[in-house]
Protein backbone atom coordinates (compact mmCIF):
# COMPACT_ATOMS: atom_id res chain seq x y z
CA UNK A 1 0.00 0.00 0.00
CA UNK A 2 2.83 2.66 0.84
CA UNK A 3 4.51 1.77 -2.58
CA UNK A 4 0.83 2.64 -4.11
CA UNK A 5 1.16 5.95 -2.15
CA UNK A 6 4.18 6.81 -3.17
CA UNK A 7 3.25 6.47 -7.08
CA UNK A 8 0.26 8.78 -6.11
CA UNK A 9 2.14 11.67 -4.21
CA UNK A 10 4.87 11.72 -7.02
CA UNK A 11 2.04 11.93 -9.70
CA UNK A 12 0.39 14.72 -8.00
CA UNK A 13 3.46 16.41 -7.28
CA UNK A 14 4.45 16.20 -10.95
CA UNK A 15 2.05 18.41 -12.96
CA UNK A 16 2.87 17.31 -16.22
CA UNK A 17 2.61 13.43 -15.17
CA UNK A 18 -0.71 14.04 -13.80
CA UNK A 19 -2.14 16.51 -16.40
CA UNK A 20 -0.97 14.13 -19.56
CA UNK A 21 -2.66 11.36 -17.68
CA UNK A 22 -6.16 13.22 -16.88
CA UNK A 23 -5.57 14.78 -20.62
CA UNK A 24 -5.20 11.16 -21.93
CA UNK A 25 -7.78 9.75 -20.20
CA UNK A 26 -10.21 12.47 -21.23
CA UNK A 27 -9.76 11.91 -24.32
CA UNK A 28 -10.41 8.21 -24.07
CA UNK A 29 -13.90 8.54 -22.23
CA UNK A 30 -15.12 11.30 -24.48
CA UNK A 31 -13.71 9.06 -28.06
CA UNK A 32 -14.34 5.43 -26.62
CA UNK A 33 -15.67 4.76 -23.74
CA UNK A 34 -18.72 6.67 -23.58
CA UNK A 35 -19.89 6.18 -26.73
CA UNK A 36 -19.75 2.34 -26.19
CA UNK A 37 -21.32 2.41 -22.84
CA UNK A 38 -23.77 4.42 -24.33
CA UNK A 39 -24.38 1.95 -26.70
CA UNK A 40 -24.16 -1.20 -24.47
CA UNK A 41 -26.57 0.83 -22.13
CA UNK A 42 -29.54 0.72 -25.35
CA UNK A 43 -28.96 -2.46 -26.01
CA UNK A 44 -28.83 -4.24 -22.43
CA UNK A 45 -32.46 -1.99 -22.00
CA UNK A 46 -35.67 -4.19 -21.17
CA UNK A 47 -36.79 -2.51 -24.91
CA UNK A 48 -33.07 -3.79 -26.67
CA UNK A 49 -33.06 -6.92 -24.76
CA UNK A 50 -36.62 -8.16 -25.72
CA UNK A 51 -34.75 -7.06 -29.39
CA UNK A 52 -32.21 -9.71 -28.72
CA UNK A 53 -34.84 -12.24 -28.74
CA UNK A 54 -36.58 -11.27 -31.50
CA UNK A 55 -33.26 -10.86 -33.64
CA UNK A 56 -31.38 -14.01 -32.58
CA UNK A 57 -34.85 -15.77 -33.18
CA UNK A 58 -35.07 -14.95 -36.78
CA UNK A 59 -33.90 -17.16 -39.58
CA UNK A 60 -32.57 -14.07 -41.68
CA UNK A 61 -30.55 -13.22 -38.91
CA UNK A 62 -28.18 -16.26 -38.59
CA UNK A 63 -28.20 -16.34 -41.89
CA UNK A 64 -26.73 -12.89 -42.07
CA UNK A 65 -24.68 -13.88 -39.39
CA UNK A 66 -23.11 -16.63 -41.49
CA UNK A 67 -22.43 -14.82 -44.31
CA UNK A 68 -20.32 -12.40 -42.61
CA UNK A 69 -18.42 -14.85 -40.99
CA UNK A 70 -18.01 -17.07 -44.08
CA UNK A 71 -16.99 -13.36 -45.83
CA UNK A 72 -14.30 -12.68 -42.86
CA UNK A 73 -12.76 -16.30 -43.37
CA UNK A 74 -12.71 -15.72 -47.36
CA UNK A 75 -11.10 -12.69 -47.01
CA UNK A 76 -9.08 -13.44 -44.33
CA UNK A 77 -7.90 -16.67 -46.32
CA UNK A 78 -7.34 -14.91 -49.61
CA UNK A 79 -5.93 -11.46 -48.20
CA UNK A 80 -3.39 -13.35 -46.02
CA UNK A 81 -2.21 -15.37 -48.93
CA UNK A 82 -1.20 -12.53 -50.80
CA UNK A 83 0.28 -10.78 -48.13
CA UNK A 84 2.43 -13.69 -47.46
CA UNK A 85 3.34 -14.30 -51.69
CA UNK A 86 4.21 -10.43 -51.67
CA UNK A 87 6.69 -10.38 -48.27
CA UNK A 88 8.35 -14.11 -49.41
CA UNK A 89 8.93 -12.62 -52.76
CA UNK A 90 10.60 -9.28 -51.36
CA UNK A 91 12.21 -11.26 -49.53
CA UNK A 92 13.45 -14.39 -50.89
CA UNK A 93 13.04 -13.96 -54.36
CA UNK A 94 15.61 -12.49 -57.01
CA UNK A 95 13.16 -11.11 -59.24
CA UNK A 96 13.11 -7.03 -61.14
CA UNK A 97 11.35 -4.26 -60.37
CA UNK A 98 10.80 -5.40 -56.50
CA UNK A 99 10.33 -1.83 -55.62
CA UNK A 100 7.52 -1.11 -57.86
CA UNK A 101 5.75 -3.95 -56.59
CA UNK A 102 6.13 -2.99 -53.22
CA UNK A 103 4.89 0.25 -53.72
CA UNK A 104 2.17 -1.07 -55.61
CA UNK A 105 1.20 -3.04 -53.01
CA UNK A 106 1.09 -0.11 -50.66
CA UNK A 107 -1.43 1.80 -52.95
CA UNK A 108 -4.76 0.46 -51.65
CA UNK A 109 -3.83 2.23 -48.17
CA UNK A 110 -4.35 5.25 -49.15
CA UNK A 111 -7.50 5.13 -51.38
CA UNK A 112 -11.12 5.69 -49.99
CA UNK A 113 -13.20 2.36 -49.31
CA UNK A 114 -15.11 2.67 -52.81
CA UNK A 115 -12.21 3.24 -55.22
CA UNK A 116 -11.55 -0.60 -55.63
CA UNK A 117 -15.10 -1.39 -55.39
CA UNK A 118 -16.34 0.68 -57.97
CA UNK A 119 -13.65 0.21 -60.67
CA UNK A 120 -14.06 -3.38 -60.22
CA UNK A 121 -17.86 -3.24 -60.74
CA UNK A 122 -17.16 -0.85 -64.02
CA UNK A 123 -14.71 -3.40 -65.26
CA UNK A 124 -16.39 -7.17 -63.96
CA UNK A 125 -19.62 -6.38 -63.95
CA UNK A 126 -22.77 -7.03 -65.72
CA UNK A 127 -21.87 -4.41 -68.00
CA UNK A 128 -18.27 -4.43 -67.25
CA UNK A 129 -15.83 -3.01 -69.95
CA UNK A 130 -13.72 -6.49 -69.37
CA UNK A 131 -16.83 -8.74 -68.84
CA UNK A 132 -19.35 -7.70 -71.28
CA UNK A 133 -17.57 -5.50 -73.64
CA UNK A 134 -14.78 -8.19 -74.10
CA UNK A 135 -15.86 -11.03 -73.53
CA UNK A 136 -19.18 -10.72 -74.15
CA UNK A 137 -20.20 -11.99 -70.33
CA UNK A 138 -22.67 -10.84 -67.87
CA UNK A 139 -21.15 -11.72 -64.53
CA UNK A 140 -22.98 -10.53 -62.09
CA UNK A 141 -20.27 -9.29 -59.79
CA UNK A 142 -22.24 -8.36 -56.35
CA UNK A 143 -22.26 -10.48 -53.77
CA UNK A 144 -19.53 -12.82 -51.92
CA UNK A 145 -17.57 -13.35 -54.55
CA UNK A 146 -17.35 -9.53 -55.41
CA UNK A 147 -16.55 -8.47 -52.40
CA UNK A 148 -13.58 -10.81 -51.46
CA UNK A 149 -12.02 -10.16 -53.91
CA UNK A 150 -12.12 -6.38 -53.13
CA UNK A 151 -11.71 -6.52 -49.74
CA UNK A 152 -9.04 -8.81 -49.90
CA UNK A 153 -7.52 -6.29 -52.71
CA UNK A 154 -8.03 -3.73 -50.13
CA UNK A 155 -6.96 -4.65 -46.89
CA UNK A 156 -4.11 -7.22 -47.55
CA UNK A 157 -1.30 -4.25 -47.71
CA UNK A 158 -1.86 -4.14 -43.77
CA UNK A 159 -1.38 -7.92 -43.36
CA UNK A 160 1.90 -7.42 -45.84
CA UNK A 161 3.58 -5.24 -44.00
CA UNK A 162 3.78 -7.25 -40.87
CA UNK A 163 4.57 -9.82 -42.71
CA UNK A 164 7.52 -8.46 -44.43
CA UNK A 165 8.90 -6.99 -41.21
CA UNK A 166 9.15 -10.41 -39.85
CA UNK A 167 10.67 -12.00 -43.01
CA UNK A 168 13.29 -9.23 -42.49
CA UNK A 169 14.04 -10.19 -38.87
CA UNK A 170 14.39 -13.60 -39.43
CA UNK A 171 18.06 -15.30 -39.03
CA UNK A 172 19.29 -16.39 -42.10
CA UNK A 173 21.94 -18.46 -39.96
CA UNK A 174 18.78 -20.59 -39.58
CA UNK A 175 18.16 -21.74 -42.72
CA UNK A 176 21.74 -21.70 -43.70
CA UNK A 177 22.41 -24.44 -40.78
CA UNK A 178 19.53 -26.57 -42.80
CA UNK A 179 20.70 -26.27 -45.75
CA UNK A 180 24.13 -27.23 -44.61
CA UNK A 181 22.46 -30.28 -43.07
CA UNK A 182 21.55 -31.48 -46.29
CA UNK A 183 17.93 -30.47 -46.57
CA UNK A 184 16.28 -28.69 -49.28
CA UNK A 185 14.80 -25.86 -49.84
CA UNK A 186 11.45 -26.53 -49.50
CA UNK A 187 11.96 -28.89 -46.48
CA UNK A 188 13.51 -26.08 -45.03
CA UNK A 189 10.98 -23.87 -45.71
CA UNK A 190 8.25 -26.07 -44.98
CA UNK A 191 9.98 -27.41 -41.26
CA UNK A 192 12.10 -24.15 -40.01
CA UNK A 193 10.72 -20.66 -41.84
CA UNK A 194 6.92 -21.27 -41.52
CA UNK A 195 6.66 -22.59 -38.37
CA UNK A 196 8.38 -19.46 -36.91
CA UNK A 197 6.10 -17.43 -39.08
CA UNK A 198 2.93 -19.32 -37.60
CA UNK A 199 2.22 -16.51 -35.44
CA UNK A 200 2.53 -14.19 -37.78
CA UNK A 201 0.52 -15.64 -40.16
CA UNK A 202 -2.51 -16.27 -37.59
CA UNK A 203 -2.29 -12.74 -36.47
CA UNK A 204 -2.93 -11.11 -40.19
CA UNK A 205 -5.52 -13.96 -40.78
CA UNK A 206 -7.19 -12.66 -37.46
CA UNK A 207 -6.64 -9.07 -38.55
CA UNK A 208 -8.12 -9.58 -41.69
CA UNK A 209 -10.50 -11.44 -40.43
CA UNK A 210 -11.79 -8.21 -37.99
CA UNK A 211 -11.06 -5.65 -41.19
CA UNK A 212 -13.83 -7.94 -43.60
CA UNK A 213 -16.47 -7.87 -40.72
CA UNK A 214 -16.13 -4.53 -39.70
CA UNK A 215 -16.37 -2.97 -43.40
CA UNK A 216 -19.39 -1.15 -43.94
CA UNK A 217 -18.08 0.60 -47.75
CA UNK A 218 -17.41 -2.37 -49.78
CA UNK A 219 -20.69 -4.59 -48.82
CA UNK A 220 -22.96 -1.37 -49.52
CA UNK A 221 -21.52 -1.38 -52.80
CA UNK A 222 -20.93 -4.56 -53.55
CA UNK A 223 -23.41 -6.80 -51.46
CA UNK A 224 -26.49 -6.98 -53.16
CA UNK A 225 -28.61 -9.99 -51.76
CA UNK A 226 -25.61 -11.16 -49.75
CA UNK A 227 -26.19 -9.05 -46.53
CA UNK A 228 -23.44 -9.05 -43.26
CA UNK A 229 -24.06 -7.73 -40.61
CA UNK A 230 -22.14 -4.27 -41.19
CA UNK A 231 -24.81 -3.38 -43.76
CA UNK A 232 -27.76 -4.83 -41.79
CA UNK A 233 -26.84 -2.39 -39.03
CA UNK A 234 -26.55 0.30 -41.65
CA UNK A 235 -30.16 -0.22 -43.12
CA UNK A 236 -31.43 -0.56 -39.68
CA UNK A 237 -30.20 3.20 -38.49
CA UNK A 238 -30.83 4.90 -41.59
CA UNK A 239 -33.22 2.97 -42.92
CA UNK A 240 -35.70 1.64 -40.69
CA UNK A 241 -34.77 4.35 -38.18
CA UNK A 242 -34.41 1.96 -35.26
CA UNK A 243 -31.90 2.44 -32.43
CA UNK A 244 -32.62 -0.39 -30.51
CA UNK A 245 -31.83 -2.53 -33.33
CA UNK A 246 -29.28 -1.07 -34.76
CA UNK A 247 -27.70 -1.06 -31.10
CA UNK A 248 -28.67 -4.39 -30.47
CA UNK A 249 -27.14 -5.78 -34.25
CA UNK A 250 -24.13 -3.84 -33.22
CA UNK A 251 -23.24 -6.13 -30.12
CA UNK A 252 -23.52 -9.08 -32.12
CA UNK A 253 -21.03 -7.44 -34.26
CA UNK A 254 -18.98 -5.97 -31.49
CA UNK A 255 -18.28 -9.43 -29.75
CA UNK A 256 -16.64 -12.00 -32.08
CA UNK A 257 -14.77 -8.72 -33.54
CA UNK A 258 -13.47 -7.74 -30.44
CA UNK A 259 -12.45 -10.97 -29.15
CA UNK A 260 -10.38 -12.04 -32.77
CA UNK A 261 -9.12 -7.90 -31.99
CA UNK A 262 -7.63 -9.63 -29.06
CA UNK A 263 -6.95 -12.93 -30.31
CA UNK A 264 -4.98 -11.44 -32.97
CA UNK A 265 -3.04 -8.91 -30.60
CA UNK A 266 -1.90 -11.66 -28.51
CA UNK A 267 -0.46 -13.23 -31.08
CA UNK A 268 1.43 -10.64 -32.84
CA UNK A 269 2.48 -9.05 -29.19
CA UNK A 270 4.23 -12.61 -28.61
CA UNK A 271 8.16 -12.34 -28.93
CA UNK A 272 9.45 -15.13 -29.37
CA UNK A 273 8.67 -15.94 -33.24
CA UNK A 274 11.22 -12.91 -34.49
CA UNK A 275 14.30 -14.79 -33.99
CA UNK A 276 16.62 -16.73 -31.36
CA UNK A 277 19.80 -15.00 -31.58
CA UNK A 278 19.33 -11.96 -31.61
CA UNK A 279 20.21 -9.93 -34.27
CA UNK A 280 19.99 -11.33 -38.00
CA UNK A 281 23.48 -12.02 -39.39
CA UNK A 282 24.28 -12.10 -43.02
CA UNK A 283 21.34 -12.01 -46.23
CA UNK A 284 18.82 -14.47 -47.13
CA UNK A 285 20.02 -17.03 -49.50
CA UNK A 286 17.88 -16.17 -52.51
CA UNK A 287 15.70 -18.46 -54.47
CA UNK A 288 17.75 -19.21 -57.67
CA UNK A 289 15.11 -22.11 -59.60
CA UNK A 290 14.31 -20.45 -62.44
CA UNK A 291 10.74 -22.29 -62.39
CA UNK A 292 10.05 -21.13 -58.20
CA UNK A 293 11.65 -17.70 -59.16
CA UNK A 294 9.62 -16.56 -62.35
CA UNK A 295 6.44 -18.83 -61.67
CA UNK A 296 6.76 -16.13 -58.03
CA UNK A 297 7.11 -13.22 -59.98
CA UNK A 298 4.32 -14.24 -62.49
CA UNK A 299 1.71 -14.27 -59.83
CA UNK A 300 2.89 -11.24 -58.01
CA UNK A 301 2.96 -9.34 -60.90
CA UNK A 302 -0.59 -10.26 -62.05
CA UNK A 303 -1.70 -8.99 -58.67
CA UNK A 304 0.18 -5.74 -59.20
CA UNK A 305 -1.40 -5.77 -62.45
CA UNK A 306 -4.81 -6.21 -61.57
CA UNK A 307 -4.03 -3.69 -58.66
CA UNK A 308 -2.73 -0.97 -61.77
CA UNK A 309 -5.73 -1.83 -63.77
CA UNK A 310 -8.36 -1.05 -60.93
CA UNK A 311 -6.34 2.40 -60.27
CA UNK A 312 -6.27 3.30 -63.80
CA UNK A 313 -10.13 2.59 -64.44
CA UNK A 314 -10.42 5.53 -61.21
CA UNK A 315 -8.10 7.57 -63.27
CA UNK A 316 -9.62 6.84 -66.57
CA UNK A 317 -13.46 7.04 -64.80
CA UNK A 318 -12.44 10.35 -63.77
CA UNK A 319 -11.91 11.64 -67.05
CA UNK A 320 -15.03 10.17 -68.97
CA UNK A 321 -18.20 11.09 -69.18
CA UNK A 322 -19.99 7.68 -68.71
CA UNK A 323 -17.27 4.67 -67.75
CA UNK A 324 -18.53 1.60 -69.85
CA UNK A 325 -21.11 3.63 -72.03
CA UNK A 326 -20.04 6.70 -73.04
CA UNK A 327 -15.87 7.08 -73.04
CA UNK A 328 -15.56 11.03 -74.49
CA UNK A 329 -13.33 13.16 -72.76
CA UNK A 330 -14.36 15.08 -69.95
CA UNK A 331 -13.64 17.98 -66.81
CA UNK A 332 -17.25 18.16 -65.82
CA UNK A 333 -16.10 15.79 -63.03
CA UNK A 334 -13.91 17.35 -61.50
CA UNK A 335 -15.68 20.82 -62.36
CA UNK A 336 -18.58 19.22 -60.17
CA UNK A 337 -15.71 17.61 -56.94
CA UNK A 338 -13.65 21.70 -57.32
CA UNK A 339 -15.93 24.29 -57.61
CA UNK A 340 -19.12 22.40 -57.80
CA UNK A 341 -21.66 21.05 -55.35
CA UNK A 342 -18.69 18.75 -53.82
CA UNK A 343 -16.36 21.65 -53.28
CA UNK A 344 -17.49 21.65 -49.73
CA UNK A 345 -17.31 18.62 -48.86
CA UNK A 346 -13.48 18.92 -49.64
CA UNK A 347 -12.56 21.49 -47.95
CA UNK A 348 -14.53 20.37 -44.89
CA UNK A 349 -12.90 17.02 -45.02
CA UNK A 350 -9.51 18.48 -45.70
CA UNK A 351 -10.14 20.83 -42.41
CA UNK A 352 -11.36 18.05 -40.20
CA UNK A 353 -8.68 15.70 -40.98
CA UNK A 354 -5.77 18.28 -40.43
CA UNK A 355 -7.56 19.24 -37.17
CA UNK A 356 -8.25 15.52 -36.10
CA UNK A 357 -4.41 14.56 -37.35
CA UNK A 358 -2.54 16.07 -34.33
CA UNK A 359 -5.00 15.44 -32.18
CA UNK A 360 -4.70 11.61 -32.21
CA UNK A 361 -0.56 11.78 -33.20
CA UNK A 362 0.37 13.67 -29.67
CA UNK A 363 -2.83 12.05 -27.61
CA UNK A 364 -1.33 8.00 -28.72
CA UNK A 365 2.59 9.31 -28.37
CA UNK A 366 1.58 10.48 -24.62
CA UNK A 367 -0.11 7.11 -24.00
CA UNK A 368 2.89 4.93 -25.32
CA UNK A 369 4.90 7.21 -23.49
CA UNK A 370 3.10 6.79 -20.12
CA UNK A 371 2.40 2.86 -20.66
CA UNK A 372 6.02 2.51 -21.50
CA UNK A 373 7.84 4.76 -19.53
CA UNK A 374 5.61 5.13 -16.09
CA UNK A 375 4.04 2.77 -13.18
CA UNK A 376 0.70 4.14 -12.00
CA UNK A 377 -2.54 2.00 -11.02
CA UNK A 378 -4.50 1.37 -13.85
CA UNK A 379 -2.13 1.14 -16.46
CA UNK A 380 -3.10 -1.31 -18.46
CA UNK A 381 -6.48 -0.06 -18.11
CA UNK A 382 -4.95 2.68 -19.82
CA UNK A 383 -3.14 0.46 -22.34
CA UNK A 384 -6.73 -1.47 -23.42
CA UNK A 385 -8.71 1.35 -23.91
CA UNK A 386 -6.41 3.21 -26.16
CA UNK A 387 -6.29 0.11 -28.82
CA UNK A 388 -10.51 0.45 -28.58
CA UNK A 389 -10.27 2.53 -31.68
CA UNK A 390 -8.61 0.04 -33.76
CA UNK A 391 -10.79 -3.30 -32.04
CA UNK A 392 -14.43 -1.49 -32.15
CA UNK A 393 -15.75 -2.16 -35.53
CA UNK A 394 -16.42 1.87 -37.16
CA UNK A 395 -20.06 1.17 -37.40
CA UNK A 396 -20.61 0.87 -33.96
CA UNK A 397 -18.54 3.19 -32.28
CA UNK A 398 -20.29 5.46 -35.17
CA UNK A 399 -23.82 4.50 -33.79
CA UNK A 400 -22.26 4.69 -29.88
CA UNK A 401 -21.50 8.97 -31.17
CA UNK A 402 -24.89 9.52 -31.95
CA UNK A 403 -26.24 7.76 -28.88
CA UNK A 404 -23.77 9.82 -26.93
CA UNK A 405 -23.50 13.17 -28.42
CA UNK A 406 -26.97 13.79 -29.96
CA UNK A 407 -27.96 15.26 -27.08
CA UNK A 408 -26.17 17.57 -23.83
CA UNK A 409 -24.39 15.60 -21.34
CA UNK A 410 -25.87 16.91 -17.99
CA UNK A 411 -25.17 16.13 -14.58
CA UNK A 412 -27.32 17.87 -11.64
CA UNK A 413 -28.59 20.18 -14.10
CA UNK A 414 -25.58 21.44 -15.41
CA UNK A 415 -24.63 20.76 -18.85
CA UNK A 416 -20.83 19.25 -19.35
CA UNK A 417 -21.07 19.38 -22.89
CA UNK A 418 -23.50 20.17 -25.76
CA UNK A 419 -24.89 18.36 -28.20
CA UNK A 420 -21.90 17.58 -30.84
CA UNK A 421 -23.58 15.22 -33.14
CA UNK A 422 -26.06 17.77 -35.30
CA UNK A 423 -26.32 20.98 -36.44
CA UNK A 424 -24.26 23.74 -37.79
CA UNK A 425 -20.94 24.97 -36.74
CA UNK A 426 -18.25 23.70 -34.71
CA UNK A 427 -19.97 22.19 -31.51
CA UNK A 428 -22.35 20.76 -35.16
CA UNK A 429 -21.69 17.54 -36.61
CA UNK A 430 -17.70 18.83 -37.39
CA UNK A 431 -16.88 18.63 -33.37
CA UNK A 432 -18.09 14.94 -33.32
CA UNK A 433 -16.70 14.08 -36.70
CA UNK A 434 -12.75 15.18 -35.84
CA UNK A 435 -13.31 13.57 -32.28
CA UNK A 436 -14.23 10.04 -34.22
CA UNK A 437 -11.28 10.82 -36.68
CA UNK A 438 -9.03 10.82 -33.71
CA UNK A 439 -10.29 8.09 -31.66
CA UNK A 440 -10.19 5.62 -34.59
CA UNK A 441 -6.46 6.44 -35.60
CA UNK A 442 -5.06 7.04 -32.26
CA UNK A 443 -4.22 3.39 -31.68
CA UNK A 444 -1.94 3.71 -34.75
CA UNK A 445 -0.12 6.20 -32.97
CA UNK A 446 0.18 4.47 -29.72
CA UNK A 447 1.33 1.00 -31.15
CA UNK A 448 4.17 3.40 -33.33
CA UNK A 449 5.02 5.30 -30.20
CA UNK A 450 5.58 2.30 -28.19
CA UNK A 451 7.29 -0.13 -30.63
CA UNK A 452 10.09 2.89 -30.95
CA UNK A 453 9.82 3.79 -26.93
CA UNK A 454 11.27 0.35 -26.48
CA UNK A 455 14.22 0.51 -28.90
CA UNK A 456 15.73 3.61 -26.27
CA UNK A 457 17.32 2.87 -23.35
CA UNK A 458 15.46 4.62 -20.57
CA UNK A 459 19.15 5.89 -19.37
CA UNK A 460 19.01 8.62 -21.49
CA UNK A 461 15.72 9.82 -19.65
CA UNK A 462 16.94 8.75 -16.53
CA UNK A 463 20.39 10.56 -16.76
CA UNK A 464 18.09 13.98 -17.94
CA UNK A 465 15.91 13.51 -14.81
CA UNK A 466 18.75 13.07 -12.27
CA UNK A 467 20.21 16.86 -13.72
CA UNK A 468 17.22 17.89 -12.37
CA UNK A 469 15.08 18.58 -15.52
CA UNK A 470 11.37 17.82 -14.27
CA UNK A 471 9.20 14.89 -16.64
CA UNK A 472 7.99 17.35 -18.95
CA UNK A 473 11.31 18.97 -19.54
CA UNK A 474 12.58 15.51 -20.35
CA UNK A 475 9.85 14.49 -22.25
CA UNK A 476 10.07 17.65 -24.48
CA UNK A 477 13.70 18.28 -25.26
CA UNK A 478 14.58 14.02 -25.17
CA UNK A 479 12.14 11.70 -25.51
CA UNK A 480 10.33 13.50 -28.34
CA UNK A 481 13.43 14.20 -30.51
CA UNK A 482 13.94 10.68 -30.42
CA UNK A 483 10.44 9.29 -31.56
CA UNK A 484 9.87 11.70 -34.14
CA UNK A 485 9.82 9.37 -36.39
CA UNK A 486 7.05 7.49 -35.02
CA UNK A 487 4.77 10.75 -34.35
CA UNK A 488 5.52 11.60 -38.10
CA UNK A 489 4.08 7.91 -38.70
CA UNK A 490 1.35 8.51 -36.28
CA UNK A 491 0.39 11.98 -38.09
CA UNK A 492 0.43 10.40 -41.55
CA UNK A 493 -2.10 7.55 -40.19
CA UNK A 494 -4.02 9.60 -38.96
CA UNK A 495 -4.76 11.62 -41.84
CA UNK A 496 -5.07 8.85 -44.21
CA UNK A 497 -7.80 7.32 -42.26
CA UNK A 498 -9.33 10.17 -41.63
CA UNK A 499 -9.75 11.14 -45.03
CA UNK A 500 -10.92 7.07 -46.14
CA UNK A 501 -12.77 6.03 -43.28
CA UNK A 502 -16.57 5.79 -43.82
CA UNK A 503 -18.49 3.36 -41.37
CA UNK A 504 -17.60 5.40 -38.26
CA UNK A 505 -18.61 8.85 -39.60
CA UNK A 506 -21.78 7.90 -42.01
CA UNK A 507 -24.32 7.97 -39.47
CA UNK A 508 -22.35 11.46 -38.07
CA UNK A 509 -22.55 13.93 -41.41
CA UNK A 510 -24.85 16.92 -41.69
CA UNK A 511 -25.75 19.04 -44.46
CA UNK A 512 -22.90 21.21 -42.53
CA UNK A 513 -20.46 19.01 -42.40
CA UNK A 514 -20.42 17.04 -45.75
CA UNK A 515 -17.55 14.55 -46.25
CA UNK A 516 -15.68 13.30 -49.41
CA UNK A 517 -16.45 9.15 -48.51
CA UNK A 518 -20.31 10.20 -47.53
CA UNK A 519 -20.43 12.13 -50.87
CA UNK A 520 -18.16 9.02 -52.73
CA UNK A 521 -21.10 6.48 -51.36
CA UNK A 522 -24.01 9.19 -52.36
CA UNK A 523 -22.50 9.32 -56.13
CA UNK A 524 -22.11 6.44 -56.60
CA UNK A 525 -25.12 4.88 -55.38
CA UNK A 526 -26.80 7.15 -57.78
CA UNK A 527 -24.43 6.19 -60.77
CA UNK A 528 -23.19 8.80 -60.92
CA UNK A 529 -19.52 7.03 -61.27
CA UNK A 530 -17.61 10.13 -62.76
CA UNK A 531 -17.89 12.17 -60.42
CA UNK A 532 -17.22 9.31 -57.28
CA UNK A 533 -14.05 8.13 -59.64
CA UNK A 534 -12.93 12.26 -59.72
CA UNK A 535 -13.68 12.37 -55.85
CA UNK A 536 -11.38 9.53 -55.43
CA UNK A 537 -8.67 10.82 -57.93
CA UNK A 538 -8.50 13.80 -55.69
CA UNK A 539 -8.69 12.25 -52.22
CA UNK A 540 -5.77 10.17 -52.97
CA UNK A 541 -3.68 13.46 -54.47
CA UNK A 542 -4.47 15.23 -51.39
CA UNK A 543 -3.19 12.09 -48.95
CA UNK A 544 -0.12 12.31 -51.01
CA UNK A 545 0.49 15.93 -51.04
CA UNK A 546 -0.65 15.72 -47.35
CA UNK A 547 2.29 12.96 -46.51
CA UNK A 548 4.84 14.92 -48.58
CA UNK A 549 4.19 18.18 -46.73
CA UNK A 550 4.78 16.41 -43.45
CA UNK A 551 8.04 14.93 -44.81
CA UNK A 552 9.15 18.31 -45.24
CA UNK A 553 7.90 19.92 -42.56
CA UNK A 554 8.64 17.49 -39.94
CA UNK A 555 11.74 15.50 -41.10
CA UNK A 556 13.00 13.08 -43.38
CA UNK A 557 12.84 9.67 -42.42
CA UNK A 558 14.36 6.12 -43.46
CA UNK A 559 12.76 4.45 -46.21
CA UNK A 560 11.43 1.34 -43.59
CA UNK A 561 10.15 4.04 -41.50
CA UNK A 562 7.93 5.43 -44.55
CA UNK A 563 6.70 1.73 -45.16
CA UNK A 564 5.68 1.55 -41.73
CA UNK A 565 3.72 4.69 -42.01
CA UNK A 566 2.09 3.90 -44.20
CA UNK A 567 1.37 0.71 -43.20
CA UNK A 568 -0.14 2.04 -39.74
Amino acid sequence: MSSHLRTVRQWLGDWTLSGGLVLAVIFLALGIVWPLLRMLALSLSPEGLAEFAVVLGRGTFQRIAINTLVMGAAVATLGTGLAFLFAFVQVWVNVPFKRLLHWIALLPIISPPFAVALAVISLFGRSGLITYRLFGLRYDIYGLDGLTLVLSLSFFPAAYIGLLGMMRALNPALDEAAINLGASRWHVFRTVTVPILVPGILGSFLLLFVEAMADLGNPLALGGDFTVLASRIYIAIIGEYDMIAGAVLSVNLLVPTLALFLAQNYIVNRKSYVTVTGKPAGTPRLISSPFARWSLFAAVASVAALIVLIYGTVLVGAFTRLFGIDYSFTLDNFKFVLFGYGSQAMVTTVILAGIAMPIAALIGTLVAYLVTRKQFPGRNALDFASMLGLAVPGTVLGIGYVLAYNQPIEVAGITLLPKLAGGAGLLGGAAVIVLSFAARSMPASVRNGTATLQQIDPVLEEASLNLGADNGTTFRRITLPLIRPAVLSGMIYAFARSMTSLSSIIFLTTPYTKIMVAQIFTEADAGRFGNAFAYCVILIAIVLVAIALLYRVIGSTTGAEREASLGG
